[in-house]
């Protein structure tokens, strides 16, 4: 892959939408910070996350993380759990796992550089000493 000039972070690309108030952006960019490395591969000003929530606090709340990427589809990801946090970290990784299923779909199926790793020659048949000679 090559090298971004100015790859995307959490902390730069991260909107707090419906059911958060800017004060919890802090600790939800905290949270959503394993991501940075996933996300570093594209341009910040072509990647955009979003997290709401509807219901927040009350049972079957409902909370939304959405990715944009120029490119690409965007991604939409939920969790219905009931803590707060825990669904805030469930939304993260399944995010996380759609950005590498994504990045291995478009990697080419044969890879070149993986044909022109040199495998292991085949042993090379020497006279056995109990060979019948002709």
């Amino acid at each position: 892959m090559s090298a971004v000039a100015n790859p995307a972070t959490v902390a730069e690309c991260l909107r707090v939408g419906a059911g958060f108030s800017q004060g919890d952006r802090n600790w939800i960019a905290e949270q959503f910070a394993t991501l940075d490395a996933r996300l570093a591969g594209f341009h910040a000003d072509a990647t955009e996350l979003e997290v709401s929530v509807k219901d927040r606090e009350a049972r079957g709340q409902k909370v939304t993380l959405e990715c944009w990427i120029a490119g690409r589809q965007k991604i939409v990801t939920t969790s219905a759990e009931e803590d707060l946090h825990a669904a805030l970290n469930d939304v993260r990784d399944d995010l996380r796992r759609r950005l590498n299923d994504a990045k291995t779909r478009q990697e080419p199926r044969h890879n070149k550089h993986l044909r022109d790793i040199p495998q292991p020659q085949d042993e090379v048949d020497e006279p056995r000493a109990d060979a019948e000679t002709a």
